[in-house]
């Protein structure tokens, strides 16, 4: 920053600051970062399952103004971003159907948080749907069943 206004990014390497006049606001990596989304909801037929959601993101470097300045914390955005998406998606399909269409939420979910989250800065470069288990009670039903 200089005199309170984003002036530019640095490189790595030796950079000269002129403070007072100039001073650094703070540092943003670049690297792709991965945060794990627990969701729990219900399917259509009325099967509570908990979803884990796992977003590979990073931050899109021609942004990085939008990156630092227009979100406080974006793992809280991209959480509440991957609710939505699964909540809106999972209540559709029943149980086995959810098993099946893993990648189908994974692809939603990223195309959602895609759209969402450049005009934050940031890129989303993968999704992926990690665990899908239903409720504690429908498991061991389940499992009395085939046995």
């Amino acid at each position: 920053q200089r005199l309170g206004n984003f002036s530019g990014t640095i490189t790595p390497g030796c950079n000269v600051i002129a403070w007072p006049i100039s001073s650094v606001a703070g540092y943003l990596s670049l690297r792709v970062q991965q945060l794990d989304v627990s969701v729990e909801t219900k399917t259509k037929d009325n099967v509570f399952v908990n979803v884990v959601v796992s977003v590979q993101y990073a931050v899109i470097r021609e942004k990085v103004r939008d990156a630092f300045y227009k979100l406080t914390d974006p793992r809280a955005q991209i959480r509440s971003y991957v609710f939505d998406s699964v909540r809106s998606t999972v209540p559709k399909m029943e149980l086995d159907e959810t098993f099946e269409s893993k990648e189908e939420v994974a692809m939603g979910v990223k195309e959602h948080l895609s759209q969402e989250m450049s005009s934050f800065g940031y890129k989303i470069v993968q999704t992926l749907v990690t665990d899908l288990s239903p409720d504690k009670r429908v498991r061991e039903s389940m499992n009395e069943i085939n046995a």
